[in-house]
């Protein structure tokens, strides 16, 4: 008999900035480094419930390995 969670997922999208190293030789970008380790400021609720946002940016910044990242749109 399969188990059925009784809770919902609670998914939320938000952003921030952080600051980025960028390297140009000969008017091409050769390397990009996103500073990962800067703390979440002002993050903008892009889809979800906002009531949840506080939690996910804790939970965004307690150290766990983030699991992909994905660049540009």
């Amino acid at each position: 008999m399969p188990i059925i969670n009784a809770s919902p997922t609670r998914r939320l999208v938000f952003q921030y900035l952080v600051p980025v190293h960028v390297e140009v030789e000969d008017g091409l970008v050769t390397r990009v480094t996103v500073i990962d380790e800067t703390p979440v400021r002002d993050p903008s609720l892009i889809e979800g419930d906002a009531t949840y946002l506080a939690e996910a940016v804790t939970a965004s910044d307690d150290g766990q390995a983030w699991p992909s990242w994905s660049f540009g749109y």
